[in-house]
């Protein structure tokens, strides 16, 4: 795949020659800025000074030298950058123990609180039983002693039953922002699609199926010349171009297809029950409709540009795992790179990762 644009830290490491000299540009950025080398502030500074969204270099300028973990985090945070998401599902499970440890405590407290009116109603009923000529008097402060005692309790009993709920709808919304906080781990911010993860995970389930993959194409999409194209025009019609794009594939799959995009300006589709007939069909479809659609005017005369994308297509049947399939797909998307002529790939077994 292309090596303009990389996404993550990770990305960039495994696309070749600028991987060394864009972590030692994020390096020296973090030391003058004096930044922690955690994993994910290194992300965070990938995206500031790589990626297609500038804004978040702007916002990590903002905070000036030595800028607090908190505050880098809660730009990681507001970007869903898949390294910082980790951090709210630990806060919500730190917040979780912490309640259930609060209510344990309170149950424990009013269990002793219960017993000790039992011992007083024992005690009350022995004095009684023993003493029968006991005066009026001594016999109405006991019972006064008692009512003051269940008083105490039902009133402590109302108090815990409040803090239970409460503690109960703490933890729904505990609950509801880490699940909204995996829905974010696996959607693409800018385009609204699911991630790379997010396809990697519908891979590994359609290989753990009982069906497995056999019958299932993987398309792996890239737009041509983006990096030309962003370099150009800047990141926010670059973002604009990737959104519509986005929407063009959306529109494109049926119910039971799957379409994310990977990172940078690369995406790929499950299609199920199709043979290769039918994926080189859909393979020709899709790149029709980008050609028909992306479409933009240049600053030059006004005269219209349009962008195309190369296509790289793999079969589940001619791979025997998830990471074999993507490998077989990603080497095919290179083989139609690299061929101007002939953007369109099928994998064959001459074509080697």
């Amino acid at each position: 795949m292309k090596q303009s644009q990389p996404s993550t830290v990770g990305h960039a490491l495994n696309q070749g020659t600028n991987a060394p000299a864009d972590l030692q540009k994020i390096g020296q950025y973090m030391a003058k800025l004096k930044v922690q080398g955690l994993p994910r502030n290194y992300q965070l500074f990938h995206e500031a000074l790589f990626g297609h969204d500038r804004q978040i270099s702007v916002e990590i300028a903002a905070l000036g030298l030595d800028p607090s973990q908190p505050m880098l985090d809660r730009i990681g945070l507001k970007y869903r950058l898949v390294s910082h998401c980790g951090l709210v599902a630990d806060k919500s499970q730190t917040d979780a123990a912490q309640m259930l440890r609060e209510v344990a405590e309170q149950l424990a407290d009013g269990l002793q609180r219960k017993r000790g009116f039992v011992r007083a109603v024992e005690t009350v009923s022995q004095s009684v039983a023993g003493e029968q000529d006991q005066s009026l008097a001594t016999f109405v402060a006991e019972m006064d002693f008692l009512n003051t005692t269940l008083a105490n309790l039902m009133l402590y009993e109302t108090e815990l039953t409040e803090k239970l709920q409460n503690g109960m709808e703490r933890l729904e919304t505990l609950g509801k922002g880490q699940a909204a906080m995996q829905v974010a781990t696996l959607t693409d911010r800018i385009t609204g699609l699911p991630n790379k993860i997010a396809l990697n995970n519908r891979l590994a389930e359609l290989y753990e199926s009982d069906a497995g993959a056999a019958g299932t194409a993987l398309i792996l999409v890239d737009i041509d010349d983006f990096g030309a194209f962003n370099s150009k025009f800047g990141p926010q019609p670059a973002n604009q171009m990737l959104k519509k794009l986005g929407g063009i594939f959306r529109k494109a799959i049926k119910k039971h297809d799957f379409v994310a995009r990977m990172s940078g300006d690369d995406f790929g589709f499950l299609f199920p029950g199709v043979d290769a007939h039918g994926a080189v069909a859909i393979a020709k479809r899709l790149r029709a409709s980008v050609e028909e659609n992306l479409v933009y005017v240049t600053p030059e005369m006004g005269h219209s540009g349009k962008l195309t994308i190369s296509v790289g297509i793999a079969l589940g049947s001619d791979a025997c795992s998830a990471l074999q399939l993507m490998a077989h797909a990603e080497a095919t998307l290179a083989t139609a790179q690299s061929n101007r002529r002939q953007p369109l790939q099928l994998f064959s077994h001459e074509i080697r990762p």
